[in-house]
């Protein structure tokens, strides 16, 4: 698993990377009331915008870590988008994107590098 600045974790396998939001993040949020997700099929660009979440205290962009199509979102969050705040990095997760260029992921942060952001 990798990460971003803008605290959204990345996890690959097989050329598919499923994005979310961090624990630190969803804690930091607050309570979850909405998620906007992109179409399937539309394409994105690493660390540019592909939705917003909202919480009770704030509207947040989310910025894709890796470019490609989006070829999955979590339909779940419709209904209950609390699920980012259960399990940010499990049943809450967000998009799939087919990696357009691999080297993009290991551009990423490590946890280490990450968890020095957030201190």
């Amino acid at each position: 698993m990798k990460f971003t600045k803008e605290h959204e974790w990345a996890k690959l396998e097989g050329g598919i990377v499923t994005v979310g939001i961090t624990d630190y993040a969803a804690h930091q949020l607050g309570d979850v009331v909405f998620v906007e997700l992109p179409a399937v099929g539309s394409k994105v660009t690493m660390g540019a915008t592909f939705g917003t979440i909202e919480s009770v205290k704030t509207v947040s962009d989310m910025y894709a870590p890796v470019g490609g199509e989006v070829v999955g979102v979590n339909e779940d969050l419709e209904s209950n988008p609390a699920l980012v705040n259960e399990s940010p990095l499990d049943a809450g997760w967000i998009v799939k994107i087919k990696v357009a260029d691999a080297k993009e992921f290991d551009q990423l942060l490590s946890e280490d590098d990450y968890k020095k952001i957030c201190e």
